[in-house]
């Protein structure tokens, strides 16, 4: 009969242990600042219940209301302990009598509980559970068969006892722990698909925000992913472009080195930058910059090639703009050169023809002519040389009939060689 009321005592308070834990499993709950005082209520209701269902023998009462006091002083501390290990005196000494014993013993329990939890808060509850119930054990042996006499010649009962109580913790820890265990599990479970949630949130919010295209090729190299700044870039949409295929889409002097350097990330697992052209919906071809990226799989194959592709078409402008301006700036340093070896013998062809003319006076008109005209080559060779060294920028007044005159002058030659032929028609004589 025994054995079967403490195995009632050990069904019952299981149920009760659980209980709770099973029920807050469905719930969402937060803890709230009271939550330690109601715990302690409801444990200490649970030892009420384990002592209306206690052993009485000779006069004694025997149950196992200590478990759920020792659990709550593992996992609550001392003051949610005491709160339940006096439900379990009040209902105690309410139930049966031998008053004495148990207050003294209830008395002796708690303090030595509380300075004991003093010691050992930095622990685990496991192990604070297994120091406790080894000191109520000592307790236990000193104070009930010794100090209080009680069953002293019947080692046998408090042997059976203290294992149930016993009993009663392991399972009752055993449930919390598993609760707690699987509690932990659920929490951090939540807390990474929140992460992921946030994480690809964040992503998506970049990817759909772009405006460099972003493809994602599987290992059977086709496009498993387009980001939405196709439409934007190219005028495609996603379906648009699952239809077409990316290769319909890139120039047809592109395709071949696209496919070969895509082949060899497959097989070499290395980033490639590569350039081609993509056609735009419109017909026109835009030049893009790609950075390919292989994504490793969980067996250290490439599973993916990610592709992030940039229109270049303004830098390659811009390239080409600057190409161009160091050519003029390398034809300004060459005509320069070629001015300034075209002025030397210019200068003395020029200094022998003014020797000239003051000793042939009679072909003066000839001389002033072959003058003027070196006057004008040292002109233009003087502009040739202003296009390989930046001059300070200087106004000066002059006739704009004569400027007129000499720039059509100037590319008359040219003109006559492409069966061209100005007139100039102004009615003033002069303006200035």
């Amino acid at each position: 009969m025994i054995l079967l009321d403490y195995i009632i005592n050990l069904s019952i308070f299981s149920l009760m242990v659980s209980t709770p834990l099973v029920i807050s499993s469905f719930i969402n709950y937060k803890p709230h600042k009271q939550f330690r005082l109601w715990v302690s209520v409801y444990a200490g209701i649970v030892s009420v219940i384990l002592v209306m269902l206690s052993i009485q023998q000779h006069g004694y009462s025997y149950d196992i209301r200590y478990a759920p006091v020792i659990l709550v002083f593992a996992y609550l501390g001392p003051v949610a302990g005491l709160i339940t290990g006096l439900f379990s005196l009040i209902t105690r000494l309410y139930t049966s009598g031998q008053w004495y014993p148990a207050i003294m013993g209830w008395t002796i329990i708690m303090i030595c509980f509380s300075v004991i939890h003093f010691y050992i808060s930095s622990l685990t509850q496991v192990k604070k559970c297994v120091i406790l119930f080894g000191s109520y054990l000592v307790i236990y042996v000193i104070t009930v068969p010794f100090v209080f006499n009680i069953f002293r010649d019947n080692p046998v009962f408090h042997l059976q006892y203290l294992l149930f109580v016993m009993f009663g913790v392991i399972v009752g820890g055993l449930l919390i722990e598993s609760y707690l265990k699987l509690y932990r599990i659920i929490t951090e479970k939540k807390r990474m698909e929140n992460t992921l949630a946030a994480s690809e949130s964040k992503y998506r919010l970049i990817a759909e925000n772009t405006t460099d295209l972003i493809m994602v090729i599987d290992k059977e190299h086709s496009i498993s992913y387009y980001s939405p700044s196709h439409e934007q870039v190219l005028g495609y949409n996603s379906s648009d472009l699952e239809v077409i295929g990316l290769c319909m889409l890139i120039h047809p002097d592109d395709v071949y080195l696209f496919r070969n350097n895509i082949k060899t990330m497959f097989e070499n697992i290395e980033s490639y930058s590569m350039e081609f052209r993509l056609q735009h919906k419109d017909g026109h071809w835009i030049e893009f910059e790609s950075r390919c990226m292989p994504v490793k799989g969980e067996e250290h194959f490439i599973e993916n090639i990610v592709l992030i592709s940039r229109d270049i078409s303004e830098r390659l402008k811009a390239e080409e703009i600057l190409l161009q301006s160091e050519k003029l700036s390398i034809v300004g340093e060459l005509a320069a050169g070629v001015a300034h070896e075209i002025r030397n013998p210019l200068t003395t062809i020029k200094g022998f023809i003014q020797l000239y003319k003051r000793g042939n006076s009679s072909i003066i008109e000839y001389n002033d002519l072959l003058l003027s005209e070196l006057e004008r080559i040292e002109t233009i060779t003087s502009e040739l040389l202003s296009l390989g060294k930046p001059q300070a920028i200087q106004l000066n007044r002059t006739n704009l009939l004569e400027l007129v005159e000499n720039t059509l002058e100037l590319l008359s030659p040219q003109a006559h060689m492409n069966n061209i032929q100005f007139k100039l028609k102004f009615e003033e004589s002069t303006f200035l």
